[in-house]
């Protein structure tokens, strides 16, 4: 993802979930899915309510770890990779 975003951790994994890509952009922290798949509607569908509880929790894990995480924002996204064209970004997709 380029937009502004700086890559802070990647397949940063736990006991409790995984998260693809960890991005930051001034304050604002955002947890990154990244889902191939034919199409966009099915890499979002791919995202269930089960997965973004884990992914969320995850973030929550790395956020507790950073010094300045009382001013740290955090939102979650989603990436769709779909074949022949460029990847699209969500942000706030859960």
């Amino acid at each position: 993802m380029v937009k502004g975003y700086r890559i802070v951790a990647q397949r940063f994994k736990t006991k409790v979930g995984e998260v693809d890509l960890i991005v930051r952009k001034g304050d604002l922290i955002a947890l990154v899915e990244v889902k191939a798949r034919a199409n966009e509607q099915a890499a979002i569908d791919a995202v269930t309510a089960t997965a973004a509880r884990r992914i969320a929790a995850a973030g929550d894990i790395w956020l507790s770890r950073q010094k300045d995480a009382a001013r740290l924002s955090i939102r979650c996204d989603i990436v769709a990779v779909v074949p022949y064209r460029w990847p699209r970004h969500f942000p706030g997709a859960f």
